[in-house]
């Protein structure tokens, strides 16, 4: 199938374009999402296997073994092309890029590179990173497995400033950890460091923590940035959350399923600004069967918008907002789903009878959808996928 997508990709120009490509992708589901932006032309490029080693020169017929390896000699303007196969965690990249010249890491396969634990592990996240303008893309991270030593905490953890994380999966993080102290992430933008302005788009994560653990997050964002086209189940904690530092935000075209809160809105235990978590932008985001649906908590302002969004069947409360803001457009019914279990691994793409169907708004939309797939001008779909 991976094949027969790529070859029809190929004969086409544009993203998506072709109607026969478009309709194979809507029955390819189960397969990971293509990226959404093409792979950037780079001046310098290094190549990563498992079948690699780290004497070799790092070139596509004698690949680097490690990606830590590949980034510890990565300038900017640099692409590291990580080939399929399993790739030991628990390492920290550190090397920036420039605005107009990035460190990408990208999955030659998308979710084929996967980052599992070490035998023996030494360290609380998969792949913390600390550099700026850097991209990861399309990498499996996966935290079950055996291993001795630290168990994992958080999947991808970014310190950096203009980061783009994009079309990752990122699951069964943290799920033996307790629930206590700074708690689990898949995916954590975090403004510790100072870092700004950062995004998470068109990501699968999930089995995240442990259930009803507030310390457990799907997706958190401590700064400004953009989460958008994200499909977020299975969280111990909030599918999405946003605290510390975060403000001026983006979080839209999501779909949050089955955790113990949907989208958790707030600001509080600030590092480097005042609060408050202001002029947030909450748009075209499906949030269904999760314990609490869309609130705002800790110290949130009046410019905060929630438009256009498909919240039902949420248990304690599908709304909790703050400074007698309202939210508007708002879609009170089930989203209607391909498949959907609580306990499964479910398809969250929209029938055709669905109410999220072209009752979307063009605020803050992403151009493609999770898929990559075009979204219709004036008929924009609410949650991560387009029909």
């Amino acid at each position: 199938m991976t094949a027969l997508i790529r070859s029809a990709r190929n004969a086409c120009t544009g993203v998506l374009i072709c109607t026969g490509l478009a309709v194979l992708l809507a029955h390819a589901a189960a397969a990971p999402p293509p990226d959404s932006k093409a792979a950037p032309a780079s001046k310098y490029n290094y190549y990563v296997s498992p079948d690699g080693s780290n004497s070799n020169p790092g070139t596509e017929a004698s690949p680097f073994q490690t990606i830590q390896h590949a980034a510890s000699i990565a300038l900017p303007d640099t692409t590291i092309h990580v080939a399929k196969g399993t790739y030991a965690g628990g390492f920290r990249t550190t090397m920036s890029g420039e605005s107009n010249a990035r460190v990408v890491y990208r999955s030659v396969v998308r979710w084929g590179a996967r980052i599992v634990p070490p035998v023996k592990s030494a360290s609380t996240t998969a792949w913390d990173n600390r550099g700026s303008y850097v991209d990861i893309v399309g990498f499996d991270i996966d935290g079950r497995g055996s291993s001795i030593g630290t168990a994992w905490q958080h999947g991808i953890y970014n310190g950096g400033s203009y980061v783009s994380i994009r079309n990752n999966q990122v699951q069964h993080i943290g799920e033996k950890s307790g629930c206590g102290g700074s708690g689990s992430s898949g995916v954590g933008l975090d403004s510790y460091y100072k870092g700004i302005s950062s995004d998470v788009i068109g990501n699968s994560v999930h089995n995240i923590g442990t259930t009803g653990c507030k310390f457990s997050k799907g997706i958190y964002l401590n700064t400004t940035g953009r989460v958008q086209n994200n499909v977020v189940y299975a969280i111990g904690g909030a599918g999405i959350q946003l605290w510390h530092d975060a403000r001026h935000a983006t979080i839209s075209n999501n779909t949050v399923v089955g955790s113990t809160a949907g989208i958790l809105v707030g600001g509080g235990d600030y590092y480097h600004t005042k609060g408050p978590n202001d002029y947030t932008s909450v748009h075209n985001n499906i949030v269904f069967d999760n314990k609490t649906g869309i609130t705002e908590h800790g110290w949130t302002g009046r410019n905060n918008t929630y438009r256009s969004n498909l919240v039902f069947q949420n248990a304690s409360a599908d709304w909790g907002l703050r400074n007698g803001l309202k939210h508007t457009g708002t879609i009170s019914a089930a989203p209607q789903f391909i498949s959907y279990s609580k306990n499964g691994t479910p398809d969250l793409r929209l029938l055709p009878t669905s109410p999220g169907v072209g009752k979307g708004i063009a605020s803050h939309t992403p151009t493609v959808d999770i898929n990559g797939k075009a979204r219709k001008l004036a008929a924009y779909d609410v949650g991560a996928y387009q029909r």
